[in-house]
Protein backbone atom coordinates (compact mmCIF):
# COMPACT_ATOMS: atom_id res chain seq x y z
CA UNK A 1 0.00 0.00 0.00
CA UNK A 2 1.17 3.33 -0.91
CA UNK A 3 2.01 5.89 1.98
CA UNK A 4 -0.97 7.88 0.37
CA UNK A 5 -3.45 5.21 0.77
CA UNK A 6 -2.22 4.10 4.21
CA UNK A 7 -2.44 7.35 5.16
CA UNK A 8 -5.93 7.50 3.33
CA UNK A 9 -7.09 4.18 5.90
CA UNK A 10 -5.97 5.94 9.05
CA UNK A 11 -8.37 8.63 8.14
CA UNK A 12 -11.59 8.40 10.72
CA UNK A 13 -13.51 10.35 13.11
CA UNK A 14 -12.60 10.47 16.60
CA UNK A 15 -15.49 7.82 17.73
CA UNK A 16 -13.99 5.60 15.37
CA UNK A 17 -10.51 6.19 16.78
CA UNK A 18 -11.51 5.17 20.28
CA UNK A 19 -12.42 2.17 19.01
CA UNK A 20 -9.84 0.95 16.88
CA UNK A 21 -7.23 2.12 19.76
CA UNK A 22 -9.24 -0.37 22.29
CA UNK A 23 -9.03 -3.11 19.86
CA UNK A 24 -5.48 -2.38 18.68
CA UNK A 25 -5.17 -2.61 22.61
CA UNK A 26 -6.17 -5.81 23.50
CA UNK A 27 -9.77 -4.86 24.83
CA UNK A 28 -12.22 -7.45 24.46
CA UNK A 29 -15.22 -5.85 26.80
CA UNK A 30 -15.73 -2.25 28.69
CA UNK A 31 -18.26 -1.64 30.73
CA UNK A 32 -20.33 1.96 30.39
CA UNK A 33 -23.49 3.30 30.45
CA UNK A 34 -24.88 5.94 27.68
CA UNK A 35 -25.26 9.46 27.88
CA UNK A 36 -25.39 12.34 25.17
CA UNK A 37 -21.59 13.51 25.38
CA UNK A 38 -20.95 9.90 24.15
CA UNK A 39 -23.37 8.77 21.74
CA UNK A 40 -21.37 9.22 18.92
CA UNK A 41 -18.70 5.90 20.48
CA UNK A 42 -21.65 4.34 21.03
CA UNK A 43 -22.85 4.83 17.37
CA UNK A 44 -19.67 3.35 16.53
CA UNK A 45 -19.97 0.16 19.08
CA UNK A 46 -23.34 -0.47 17.50
CA UNK A 47 -21.57 -0.63 14.23
CA UNK A 48 -18.55 -3.28 15.29
CA UNK A 49 -18.17 -6.53 16.98
CA UNK A 50 -14.74 -6.95 18.19
CA UNK A 51 -15.27 -4.77 21.68
CA UNK A 52 -18.37 -6.20 23.52
CA UNK A 53 -20.38 -3.33 25.44
CA UNK A 54 -21.44 -4.57 28.56
CA UNK A 55 -24.48 -2.32 29.53
CA UNK A 56 -25.06 -1.72 33.58
CA UNK A 57 -27.05 0.28 35.56
CA UNK A 58 -25.23 3.38 37.45
CA UNK A 59 -21.69 4.63 36.44
CA UNK A 60 -20.14 3.31 39.66
CA UNK A 61 -21.27 -0.86 38.75
CA UNK A 62 -19.59 0.20 35.71
CA UNK A 63 -16.00 1.28 37.61
CA UNK A 64 -16.31 -1.82 39.85
CA UNK A 65 -17.31 -4.53 37.13
CA UNK A 66 -14.30 -2.93 35.10
CA UNK A 67 -12.06 -3.90 38.43
CA UNK A 68 -13.13 -7.12 38.90
CA UNK A 69 -12.34 -8.04 35.33
CA UNK A 70 -8.93 -6.22 35.62
CA UNK A 71 -8.08 -7.83 39.15
CA UNK A 72 -9.41 -11.09 38.05
CA UNK A 73 -7.41 -11.34 34.71
CA UNK A 74 -4.63 -9.11 35.21
CA UNK A 75 -5.63 -6.98 32.06
CA UNK A 76 -6.63 -3.74 31.43
CA UNK A 77 -10.20 -2.95 32.92
CA UNK A 78 -12.24 -0.19 30.53
CA UNK A 79 -15.16 1.74 31.40
CA UNK A 80 -16.82 4.21 29.22
CA UNK A 81 -19.32 6.99 30.92
CA UNK A 82 -21.10 10.56 29.44
CA UNK A 83 -20.12 14.11 31.00
CA UNK A 84 -21.42 15.44 34.35
CA UNK A 85 -23.05 12.96 36.33
CA UNK A 86 -21.63 10.22 34.59
CA UNK A 87 -18.18 11.42 35.35
CA UNK A 88 -19.00 12.44 38.86
CA UNK A 89 -20.37 8.98 39.54
CA UNK A 90 -17.46 7.33 38.46
CA UNK A 91 -15.73 8.99 41.04
CA UNK A 92 -15.45 5.88 43.58
CA UNK A 93 -14.62 3.29 41.63
CA UNK A 94 -11.51 5.39 40.34
CA UNK A 95 -10.13 6.23 43.93
CA UNK A 96 -10.92 2.23 45.10
CA UNK A 97 -8.78 1.44 42.04
CA UNK A 98 -6.22 3.96 42.56
CA UNK A 99 -5.88 3.07 46.67
CA UNK A 100 -6.11 -0.96 45.48
CA UNK A 101 -3.53 -0.51 42.67
CA UNK A 102 -6.34 -1.63 40.06
CA UNK A 103 -5.26 -0.91 36.15
CA UNK A 104 -8.10 1.02 34.50
CA UNK A 105 -8.54 2.83 31.78
CA UNK A 106 -12.21 5.41 32.06
CA UNK A 107 -13.53 6.76 29.06
CA UNK A 108 -15.42 10.15 29.68
CA UNK A 109 -17.80 12.14 27.17
CA UNK A 110 -17.53 15.71 27.38
CA UNK A 111 -19.56 18.91 26.11
CA UNK A 112 -17.95 19.94 22.71
CA UNK A 113 -14.72 22.27 23.23
CA UNK A 114 -16.48 25.55 22.23
CA UNK A 115 -18.86 25.51 25.56
CA UNK A 116 -16.27 23.93 27.47
CA UNK A 117 -16.13 26.72 30.92
CA UNK A 118 -19.60 27.66 29.87
CA UNK A 119 -21.68 25.79 32.88
CA UNK A 120 -23.42 24.01 29.17
CA UNK A 121 -25.86 20.85 30.16
CA UNK A 122 -24.25 18.18 31.56
CA UNK A 123 -20.71 19.46 32.34
CA UNK A 124 -18.43 19.15 35.03
CA UNK A 125 -14.33 19.80 35.09
CA UNK A 126 -13.81 16.45 34.65
CA UNK A 127 -10.03 16.67 34.78
CA UNK A 128 -10.21 18.78 37.71
CA UNK A 129 -12.52 16.49 39.76
CA UNK A 130 -10.58 13.09 38.86
CA UNK A 131 -6.77 14.40 39.01
CA UNK A 132 -6.92 13.17 42.72
CA UNK A 133 -8.53 9.91 42.11
CA UNK A 134 -6.64 8.83 39.09
CA UNK A 135 -2.75 8.18 38.44
CA UNK A 136 -2.38 10.65 35.33
CA UNK A 137 -6.11 11.76 32.80
CA UNK A 138 -5.98 13.71 29.90
CA UNK A 139 -8.50 16.38 27.95
CA UNK A 140 -7.94 15.51 24.51
CA UNK A 141 -8.94 18.22 22.14
CA UNK A 142 -7.45 17.91 19.11
CA UNK A 143 -8.71 14.45 17.43
CA UNK A 144 -5.36 13.61 15.67
CA UNK A 145 -4.05 13.47 19.36
CA UNK A 146 -6.70 10.89 20.64
CA UNK A 147 -4.79 7.87 19.82
CA UNK A 148 -1.93 8.61 21.14
CA UNK A 149 -3.29 9.50 23.99
CA UNK A 150 -5.25 5.96 24.28
CA UNK A 151 -2.51 4.12 23.75
CA UNK A 152 -0.25 6.16 26.53
CA UNK A 153 -3.56 5.83 28.91
CA UNK A 154 -3.24 2.09 28.55
CA UNK A 155 0.39 2.23 29.23
CA UNK A 156 0.63 4.01 32.18
CA UNK A 157 -2.83 2.29 33.88
CA UNK A 158 -0.95 -1.45 33.21
CA UNK A 159 2.58 -0.55 34.28
CA UNK A 160 4.65 0.62 37.39
CA UNK A 161 2.10 1.19 40.20
CA UNK A 162 -0.87 0.19 38.19
CA UNK A 163 -3.99 2.50 38.85
CA UNK A 164 -6.91 4.59 36.94
CA UNK A 165 -6.74 7.34 34.31
CA UNK A 166 -8.99 9.17 32.47
CA UNK A 167 -9.37 10.46 28.69
CA UNK A 168 -11.83 12.59 28.53
CA UNK A 169 -13.46 13.58 24.99
CA UNK A 170 -15.47 16.18 23.63
CA UNK A 171 -17.96 15.66 21.51
CA UNK A 172 -16.63 17.46 18.71
CA UNK A 173 -13.74 15.92 19.33
CA UNK A 174 -15.56 12.18 18.72
CA UNK A 175 -17.51 13.60 15.40
CA UNK A 176 -14.33 15.27 13.81
CA UNK A 177 -12.01 13.23 11.46
CA UNK A 178 -8.21 12.77 11.98
CA UNK A 179 -5.64 10.33 11.50
CA UNK A 180 -5.18 7.45 13.68
CA UNK A 181 -1.54 6.62 15.10
CA UNK A 182 -1.20 3.08 15.54
CA UNK A 183 0.50 1.75 18.88
CA UNK A 184 3.82 0.90 17.75
CA UNK A 185 3.79 4.28 16.09
CA UNK A 186 2.89 6.94 19.21
CA UNK A 187 5.79 8.75 20.95
CA UNK A 188 5.68 7.59 24.86
CA UNK A 189 5.60 10.15 27.13
CA UNK A 190 9.45 9.86 28.28
CA UNK A 191 8.80 11.10 31.56
CA UNK A 192 7.25 8.31 33.15
CA UNK A 193 9.22 5.43 33.15
CA UNK A 194 9.11 2.46 36.02
CA UNK A 195 11.87 1.47 36.75
CA UNK A 196 11.08 -2.18 37.26
CA UNK A 197 15.07 -3.79 38.59
CA UNK A 198 15.71 -3.83 41.86
CA UNK A 199 19.38 -2.10 43.02
CA UNK A 200 21.74 -5.20 43.39
CA UNK A 201 23.91 -3.82 46.06
CA UNK A 202 20.25 -3.56 48.37
CA UNK A 203 19.13 -6.91 47.18
CA UNK A 204 22.29 -8.43 48.28
CA UNK A 205 21.97 -6.03 51.31
CA UNK A 206 18.75 -7.78 52.37
CA UNK A 207 19.95 -11.38 51.25
CA UNK A 208 22.56 -10.54 54.07
CA UNK A 209 19.76 -9.70 56.85
CA UNK A 210 17.25 -12.43 56.06
CA UNK A 211 20.99 -15.11 56.62
CA UNK A 212 21.28 -13.98 59.79
CA UNK A 213 17.69 -13.74 60.88
CA UNK A 214 16.40 -15.56 63.53
CA UNK A 215 12.87 -14.79 63.83
CA UNK A 216 12.22 -13.07 60.36
CA UNK A 217 8.56 -12.82 58.88
CA UNK A 218 7.45 -12.22 54.74
CA UNK A 219 4.85 -9.55 54.71
CA UNK A 220 3.29 -9.58 51.16
CA UNK A 221 0.59 -7.49 49.74
CA UNK A 222 -1.13 -7.17 46.68
CA UNK A 223 1.93 -6.04 45.03
CA UNK A 224 3.09 -9.63 44.55
CA UNK A 225 -0.53 -10.32 42.84
CA UNK A 226 -0.27 -7.37 40.53
CA UNK A 227 3.30 -7.87 39.29
CA UNK A 228 1.64 -11.16 37.56
CA UNK A 229 1.47 -15.04 37.81
CA UNK A 230 5.39 -15.77 37.89
CA UNK A 231 5.89 -13.09 40.81
CA UNK A 232 3.71 -15.55 42.98
CA UNK A 233 5.83 -18.21 41.67
CA UNK A 234 9.15 -16.66 43.29
CA UNK A 235 7.46 -15.73 46.42
CA UNK A 236 6.59 -19.24 46.82
CA UNK A 237 10.02 -20.49 45.45
CA UNK A 238 11.72 -17.67 47.95
CA UNK A 239 9.36 -19.17 51.22
CA UNK A 240 10.62 -22.78 50.42
CA UNK A 241 13.83 -22.22 50.16
CA UNK A 242 14.23 -19.81 53.57
CA UNK A 243 11.88 -21.48 55.47
CA UNK A 244 10.44 -18.10 56.79
CA UNK A 245 6.61 -17.81 58.20
CA UNK A 246 4.83 -15.87 55.87
CA UNK A 247 1.17 -13.61 55.88
CA UNK A 248 -0.53 -11.36 53.44
CA UNK A 249 -2.33 -8.60 53.86
CA UNK A 250 -6.39 -8.47 52.28
CA UNK A 251 -4.99 -8.28 48.67
CA UNK A 252 -2.35 -10.01 48.70
CA UNK A 253 -4.48 -13.49 49.70
CA UNK A 254 -3.64 -16.39 47.14
CA UNK A 255 -0.08 -15.48 46.01
CA UNK A 256 0.76 -18.00 48.63
CA UNK A 257 -1.40 -21.12 49.23
CA UNK A 258 -3.68 -21.10 52.19
CA UNK A 259 -2.52 -24.83 52.32
CA UNK A 260 1.29 -24.11 52.43
CA UNK A 261 3.21 -25.07 55.82
CA UNK A 262 5.03 -21.74 56.19
CA UNK A 263 1.63 -19.81 56.00
CA UNK A 264 0.40 -17.70 59.18
CA UNK A 265 -3.08 -16.50 57.49
CA UNK A 266 -3.70 -13.07 57.17
CA UNK A 267 -2.38 -10.28 59.38
CA UNK A 268 -3.76 -6.90 60.82
CA UNK A 269 -7.02 -5.45 62.32
CA UNK A 270 -8.64 -8.68 61.91
CA UNK A 271 -6.20 -11.22 61.10
CA UNK A 272 -4.55 -13.90 63.20
CA UNK A 273 -3.04 -13.95 66.43
CA UNK A 274 -0.15 -15.87 64.89
CA UNK A 275 0.27 -13.26 62.01
CA UNK A 276 0.14 -10.13 63.94
CA UNK A 277 2.09 -12.00 67.05
CA UNK A 278 5.33 -12.80 64.52
CA UNK A 279 5.25 -9.54 63.04
CA UNK A 280 5.51 -7.92 66.51
CA UNK A 281 8.30 -10.06 67.60
CA UNK A 282 10.03 -10.41 64.29
CA UNK A 283 13.96 -9.64 64.07
CA UNK A 284 13.75 -9.01 59.81
CA UNK A 285 10.52 -8.13 58.00
CA UNK A 286 10.33 -8.35 54.51
CA UNK A 287 7.89 -6.71 53.15
CA UNK A 288 6.77 -7.55 49.20
CA UNK A 289 4.62 -5.27 47.47
CA UNK A 290 2.63 -3.85 50.44
CA UNK A 291 2.84 -0.25 51.99
CA UNK A 292 2.15 -0.57 55.62
CA UNK A 293 -1.20 0.94 55.88
CA UNK A 294 -2.74 1.82 59.20
CA UNK A 295 -5.36 -1.49 59.13
CA UNK A 296 -1.65 -3.69 59.35
CA UNK A 297 0.49 -1.44 61.22
CA UNK A 298 -1.59 -0.42 64.38
CA UNK A 299 0.15 2.22 66.33
CA UNK A 300 3.01 2.99 63.98
CA UNK A 301 5.77 3.72 67.27
CA UNK A 302 4.47 0.09 68.88
CA UNK A 303 4.89 -1.62 65.46
CA UNK A 304 7.52 -4.53 65.32
CA UNK A 305 9.62 -2.33 67.45
CA UNK A 306 12.47 -4.65 67.35
CA UNK A 307 12.79 -5.56 63.70
CA UNK A 308 15.09 -4.77 60.58
CA UNK A 309 12.76 -3.66 57.98
CA UNK A 310 13.32 -5.03 53.70
CA UNK A 311 10.49 -3.12 51.91
CA UNK A 312 10.06 -3.58 48.06
CA UNK A 313 7.67 -1.59 46.21
CA UNK A 314 7.28 -0.48 42.65
CA UNK A 315 6.30 2.75 44.02
CA UNK A 316 9.06 4.84 45.48
CA UNK A 317 6.27 6.99 47.55
CA UNK A 318 5.62 4.26 49.26
CA UNK A 319 8.92 3.28 50.92
CA UNK A 320 9.77 5.34 54.20
CA UNK A 321 6.36 6.90 53.51
CA UNK A 322 4.90 5.12 56.86
CA UNK A 323 7.48 2.91 58.28
CA UNK A 324 11.08 3.84 58.25
CA UNK A 325 12.91 0.55 56.84
CA UNK A 326 16.70 0.15 57.13
CA UNK A 327 16.55 -1.40 53.27
CA UNK A 328 14.40 -0.36 50.54
CA UNK A 329 14.03 -1.69 47.26
CA UNK A 330 12.59 0.07 44.46
CA UNK A 331 11.58 -2.15 41.58
CA UNK A 332 8.91 -4.37 40.61
CA UNK A 333 8.82 -7.60 42.85
CA UNK A 334 8.59 -9.95 40.19
CA UNK A 335 12.10 -8.69 39.32
CA UNK A 336 13.42 -8.09 42.77
CA UNK A 337 11.77 -11.69 43.88
CA UNK A 338 13.89 -13.34 40.89
CA UNK A 339 17.13 -11.93 41.75
CA UNK A 340 16.29 -12.45 45.27
CA UNK A 341 16.18 -16.10 44.85
CA UNK A 342 19.26 -16.31 42.68
CA UNK A 343 21.35 -14.72 45.09
CA UNK A 344 19.97 -16.78 48.32
CA UNK A 345 21.00 -19.75 46.15
CA UNK A 346 24.54 -18.94 45.54
CA UNK A 347 25.16 -17.72 49.32
CA UNK A 348 28.75 -18.91 49.85
CA UNK A 349 28.13 -20.28 53.30
CA UNK A 350 24.58 -21.34 53.77
CA UNK A 351 22.58 -20.28 56.65
CA UNK A 352 22.85 -22.03 60.34
CA UNK A 353 20.63 -24.93 60.43
CA UNK A 354 18.18 -24.96 63.06
CA UNK A 355 18.47 -21.33 63.37
CA UNK A 356 14.66 -20.81 63.28
CA UNK A 357 13.79 -23.71 65.33
CA UNK A 358 12.85 -21.44 68.41
CA UNK A 359 11.20 -18.94 66.20
CA UNK A 360 8.88 -21.64 64.96
CA UNK A 361 8.35 -23.08 68.45
CA UNK A 362 6.95 -19.70 69.21
CA UNK A 363 4.77 -19.68 66.25
CA UNK A 364 3.27 -23.03 66.98
CA UNK A 365 2.54 -21.80 70.22
CA UNK A 366 0.43 -19.03 68.95
CA UNK A 367 -1.28 -21.45 66.33
CA UNK A 368 -2.54 -22.90 68.93
CA UNK A 369 -4.96 -20.31 70.36
CA UNK A 370 -6.53 -21.14 67.53
CA UNK A 371 -7.73 -17.04 66.66
CA UNK A 372 -10.66 -17.77 64.44
CA UNK A 373 -12.44 -20.69 66.46
CA UNK A 374 -16.57 -19.65 67.47
CA UNK A 375 -18.88 -21.03 69.35
CA UNK A 376 -21.17 -23.40 67.11
CA UNK A 377 -25.01 -23.65 67.27
CA UNK A 378 -27.54 -26.31 66.34
CA UNK A 379 -30.04 -23.48 66.59
CA UNK A 380 -28.88 -20.34 64.19
CA UNK A 381 -25.97 -20.19 61.61
CA UNK A 382 -23.33 -19.01 63.02
CA UNK A 383 -21.85 -16.49 60.32
CA UNK A 384 -18.27 -18.06 60.43
CA UNK A 385 -20.29 -21.78 59.90
CA UNK A 386 -21.73 -20.45 56.83
CA UNK A 387 -18.84 -18.98 55.24
CA UNK A 388 -16.81 -22.53 56.38
CA UNK A 389 -19.87 -24.42 54.46
CA UNK A 390 -19.18 -22.66 51.67
CA UNK A 391 -15.35 -22.71 51.24
CA UNK A 392 -15.77 -26.47 51.72
CA UNK A 393 -18.24 -26.80 48.57
CA UNK A 394 -16.38 -24.60 46.30
CA UNK A 395 -12.77 -24.94 47.34
CA UNK A 396 -12.18 -27.67 44.81
CA UNK A 397 -14.02 -25.62 41.86
CA UNK A 398 -13.40 -23.02 39.36
CA UNK A 399 -14.07 -20.06 41.90
CA UNK A 400 -13.85 -16.59 42.21
CA UNK A 401 -14.79 -14.58 45.41
CA UNK A 402 -15.61 -11.33 45.77
CA UNK A 403 -16.97 -9.33 48.53
CA UNK A 404 -18.55 -6.62 50.22
CA UNK A 405 -17.58 -4.49 52.95
CA UNK A 406 -17.94 -5.49 55.84
CA UNK A 407 -17.69 -7.72 58.66
CA UNK A 408 -18.50 -10.30 56.09
CA UNK A 409 -15.28 -9.70 54.09
CA UNK A 410 -13.56 -9.93 56.67
CA UNK A 411 -14.72 -13.09 58.13
CA UNK A 412 -14.37 -14.79 54.07
CA UNK A 413 -10.75 -13.58 54.51
CA UNK A 414 -10.33 -15.49 57.68
CA UNK A 415 -12.38 -18.72 56.63
CA UNK A 416 -11.53 -18.94 52.95
CA UNK A 417 -8.08 -20.63 51.66
CA UNK A 418 -7.18 -19.04 48.40
CA UNK A 419 -4.04 -21.29 46.64
CA UNK A 420 -3.77 -18.99 43.59
CA UNK A 421 -3.63 -15.35 42.91
CA UNK A 422 -6.54 -13.63 40.88
CA UNK A 423 -9.46 -15.33 42.61
CA UNK A 424 -10.19 -12.99 45.35
CA UNK A 425 -11.80 -9.24 45.00
CA UNK A 426 -12.50 -6.87 47.38
CA UNK A 427 -12.28 -3.67 47.95
CA UNK A 428 -9.35 -3.06 50.71
CA UNK A 429 -8.36 0.73 51.13
CA UNK A 430 -11.18 2.25 50.41
CA UNK A 431 -13.47 -0.12 52.06
CA UNK A 432 -16.44 0.50 49.34
CA UNK A 433 -20.10 -0.85 50.14
CA UNK A 434 -20.86 -2.16 47.19
CA UNK A 435 -18.25 -3.27 45.26
CA UNK A 436 -18.84 -6.75 45.39
CA UNK A 437 -21.76 -7.21 42.86
CA UNK A 438 -20.63 -4.99 39.82
CA UNK A 439 -17.26 -6.71 40.77
CA UNK A 440 -18.30 -10.19 40.37
CA UNK A 441 -20.20 -9.16 37.10
CA UNK A 442 -17.04 -8.42 36.16
CA UNK A 443 -15.32 -11.62 37.09
CA UNK A 444 -18.41 -13.50 35.64
CA UNK A 445 -17.85 -11.51 31.80
CA UNK A 446 -14.27 -12.09 32.21
CA UNK A 447 -14.68 -16.30 33.13
CA UNK A 448 -18.20 -17.08 32.20
CA UNK A 449 -17.90 -20.86 32.71
CA UNK A 450 -16.31 -20.22 35.95
CA UNK A 451 -18.08 -20.45 40.07
CA UNK A 452 -18.10 -16.42 40.84
CA UNK A 453 -19.72 -15.58 44.13
CA UNK A 454 -20.22 -12.02 45.99
CA UNK A 455 -20.00 -12.59 49.56
CA UNK A 456 -22.32 -10.05 51.09
CA UNK A 457 -23.76 -8.56 54.20
CA UNK A 458 -27.59 -7.28 54.06
CA UNK A 459 -26.71 -3.26 53.79
CA UNK A 460 -23.87 -3.26 51.76
CA UNK A 461 -25.57 -5.05 48.65
CA UNK A 462 -28.41 -2.71 48.96
CA UNK A 463 -25.57 -0.53 47.73
CA UNK A 464 -25.45 -1.29 44.04
CA UNK A 465 -28.27 -3.55 44.00
CA UNK A 466 -29.25 -2.83 40.58
CA UNK A 467 -26.77 -4.35 38.88
CA UNK A 468 -29.29 -7.53 39.35
CA UNK A 469 -30.74 -6.19 35.99
CA UNK A 470 -27.13 -6.22 34.11
CA UNK A 471 -26.16 -10.16 35.13
CA UNK A 472 -29.62 -10.94 34.21
CA UNK A 473 -29.32 -9.58 30.48
CA UNK A 474 -25.89 -10.68 30.12
CA UNK A 475 -26.39 -14.21 31.24
CA UNK A 476 -23.67 -13.93 33.88
CA UNK A 477 -24.87 -16.59 36.36
CA UNK A 478 -23.58 -14.83 39.75
CA UNK A 479 -24.09 -15.79 43.34
CA UNK A 480 -24.69 -13.15 45.62
CA UNK A 481 -24.52 -14.59 49.35
CA UNK A 482 -25.62 -12.53 51.69
CA UNK A 483 -24.85 -13.05 55.11
CA UNK A 484 -27.96 -11.44 56.50
CA UNK A 485 -27.71 -10.21 60.26
CA UNK A 486 -29.76 -7.14 59.85
CA UNK A 487 -27.29 -4.97 60.61
CA UNK A 488 -24.76 -2.70 59.52
CA UNK A 489 -22.60 -5.75 61.14
CA UNK A 490 -18.90 -3.69 61.48
CA UNK A 491 -20.64 -0.51 62.51
CA UNK A 492 -22.99 -2.49 65.23
CA UNK A 493 -19.87 -4.11 66.26
CA UNK A 494 -18.22 -0.92 67.06
CA UNK A 495 -20.51 1.20 68.50
CA UNK A 496 -21.12 -2.21 70.73
CA UNK A 497 -17.42 -2.06 72.00
CA UNK A 498 -16.48 1.64 71.72
CA UNK A 499 -19.58 3.35 72.01
CA UNK A 500 -21.50 2.15 75.25
CA UNK A 501 -23.12 -0.35 72.40
CA UNK A 502 -25.42 2.97 71.24
CA UNK A 503 -26.52 1.06 68.31
CA UNK A 504 -27.25 4.73 66.02
CA UNK A 505 -28.54 3.64 62.99
CA UNK A 506 -27.24 0.51 62.37
CA UNK A 507 -30.29 -1.72 62.62
CA UNK A 508 -31.31 -2.41 59.38
CA UNK A 509 -35.23 -1.83 59.51
CA UNK A 510 -37.67 -1.84 56.14
CA UNK A 511 -35.34 -4.92 55.10
CA UNK A 512 -37.04 -6.49 51.34
CA UNK A 513 -37.27 -9.65 50.98
CA UNK A 514 -34.51 -10.71 49.38
CA UNK A 515 -36.13 -13.74 47.60
CA UNK A 516 -39.09 -11.80 46.04
CA UNK A 517 -36.59 -9.27 45.17
CA UNK A 518 -34.27 -11.99 43.28
CA UNK A 519 -37.46 -13.18 41.27
CA UNK A 520 -38.34 -9.52 40.51
CA UNK A 521 -35.12 -9.25 38.72
CA UNK A 522 -35.67 -12.64 36.98
CA UNK A 523 -32.96 -14.49 39.15
CA UNK A 524 -33.28 -17.35 41.32
CA UNK A 525 -33.85 -16.32 45.09
CA UNK A 526 -33.15 -18.82 48.12
CA UNK A 527 -33.13 -18.61 52.05
CA UNK A 528 -31.38 -20.43 54.79
CA UNK A 529 -32.39 -19.81 58.76
CA UNK A 530 -30.91 -23.41 60.03
CA UNK A 531 -27.56 -24.85 60.14
CA UNK A 532 -29.21 -27.95 59.02
CA UNK A 533 -30.30 -27.18 55.79
CA UNK A 534 -27.20 -25.16 54.98
CA UNK A 535 -25.36 -27.62 53.00
CA UNK A 536 -28.17 -28.55 50.34
CA UNK A 537 -28.71 -24.77 49.72
CA UNK A 538 -25.45 -24.00 49.12
CA UNK A 539 -25.59 -26.77 46.58
CA UNK A 540 -28.51 -25.57 45.20
CA UNK A 541 -27.40 -22.05 44.68
CA UNK A 542 -24.20 -23.27 42.89
CA UNK A 543 -25.94 -25.67 40.50
CA UNK A 544 -28.14 -23.07 39.26
CA UNK A 545 -27.18 -21.64 36.21
CA UNK A 546 -28.78 -18.27 36.47
CA UNK A 547 -27.96 -15.12 38.89
CA UNK A 548 -29.15 -16.22 42.90
CA UNK A 549 -29.81 -14.13 45.40
CA UNK A 550 -29.19 -16.24 48.49
CA UNK A 551 -30.45 -14.75 51.80
CA UNK A 552 -28.71 -16.47 54.28
CA UNK A 553 -30.16 -15.61 58.11
CA UNK A 554 -27.01 -15.40 60.28
CA UNK A 555 -26.51 -14.97 63.93
CA UNK A 556 -27.75 -11.10 64.90
CA UNK A 557 -24.88 -10.11 67.21
CA UNK A 558 -21.78 -12.48 66.36
CA UNK A 559 -18.84 -10.15 66.73
CA UNK A 560 -15.48 -10.27 63.88
CA UNK A 561 -12.43 -11.67 66.03
CA UNK A 562 -9.57 -11.09 66.84
CA UNK A 563 -9.30 -7.30 66.50
CA UNK A 564 -6.74 -5.06 66.99
CA UNK A 565 -8.27 -2.08 68.11
CA UNK A 566 -7.37 1.55 66.55
CA UNK A 567 -4.23 2.95 67.89
CA UNK A 568 -3.13 -0.41 69.96
CA UNK A 569 -0.10 -2.72 68.74
CA UNK A 570 -0.39 -6.02 67.55
CA UNK A 571 0.61 -7.77 70.78
CA UNK A 572 -2.42 -6.28 72.02
CA UNK A 573 -4.89 -7.68 69.72
CA UNK A 574 -8.49 -9.05 71.85
CA UNK A 575 -9.31 -12.72 70.91
CA UNK A 576 -13.24 -14.37 70.72
CA UNK A 577 -12.43 -15.78 74.42
CA UNK A 578 -10.56 -12.25 75.55
CA UNK A 579 -13.44 -9.98 74.47
CA UNK A 580 -14.69 -8.56 77.75
CA UNK A 581 -16.10 -5.87 78.38
CA UNK A 582 -12.90 -5.04 80.63
CA UNK A 583 -10.98 -5.56 78.09
CA UNK A 584 -12.77 -3.75 75.34
CA UNK A 585 -13.02 -0.82 78.20
CA UNK A 586 -8.96 -1.29 78.33
CA UNK A 587 -8.69 -1.05 74.55
CA UNK A 588 -9.95 2.96 74.68
CA UNK A 589 -7.50 5.43 75.02
CA UNK A 590 -7.59 7.70 78.08
CA UNK A 591 -10.05 10.14 76.96
CA UNK A 592 -12.60 7.04 76.13
CA UNK A 593 -12.60 8.18 72.17
CA UNK A 594 -12.96 5.49 70.06
CA UNK A 595 -10.12 5.50 67.65
CA UNK A 596 -11.87 4.59 64.15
Amino acid sequence: MSTDNQAAGNRMTGAEIVLKALKDNGVEHIFGYPGGAVLPIYDEIFQQEDVKHILVRHEQGAGHAAEGYARSTGKVGVMLVTSGPGATNAVTPLQDALMDSIPLVCLTGQVPTSLIGSDAFQECDTVGITRPCTKHNWLVKDVNELAAVIHEAFRIAQSGRPGPVVVDIPKDVQFATGTYTPPADYSIQKSYQPKVQGDLNQIHAAIELMANARRPVIYSGGGVVNSGPEASKLLRELVELTDFPITSTLMGLGAYPASGKNWLKMLGMHGSYEANMAMHDCDVMVCIGARFDDRITGRLNAFSPNSKKIHIDIDPSSINKNVRVDIGIRGDVGHVLEDMVRLWRALPKKPEKGRLDDWWTDIARWRARNSFAYTKSNDVIMPQYALERLFAHTKDRDTYITTEVGQHQMWAAQFFGFEQPNRWMTSGGLGTMGYGLPAALGVQIAHPDSLVIDIAGDASIQMCIQEMSAAIQHDAPIKIFIMNNQYMGMVRQWQQLLHGNRLSNSYTEAMPDFVKLAEAYGAVGLRCEKPDALDDTILEMIEVRKPVIFDCRVANLANCFPMIPSGKAHNEMLLPDEATDEAVANAIDAKGRALV
